[in-house]
């Protein structure tokens, strides 16, 4: 694969994973999440649970890595969802 590809999967992965560390910093300094949706955190962690999951089939390092720690501040948005309810 040429490398440019890779370049490409790899800044996708960062600013998709990345993008979700403020939003977690938000709701544990403030302690509110009314503006998030349960249902759509719920199914955005199922998914990217399931992608994690699909890259250790494939055992696919990028793709599990990354989904493993969007995974990580994804499940703490809908944990203090839940928990600030």
């Amino acid at each position: 694969m040429a490398a440019w590809v890779e370049i490409v999967g790899s800044v996708a992965a960062v600013c998709t994973t990345v993008c979700w560390l403020p939003q977690s910093v938000k709701i544990i300094r403030e302690k509110r999440t009314e503006g998030i949706s349960l249902i759509t955190q719920s199914v955005f962690t199922l998914g990217t649970a399931l992608w994690a999951v699909y890259g250790l089939l494939l055992n696919n390092r990028p793709v599990l890595c990354a989904n493993l720690v969007t995974l990580a501040f994804s499940l703490t948005i809908l944990v203090l969802k839940i928990r600030y309810a």
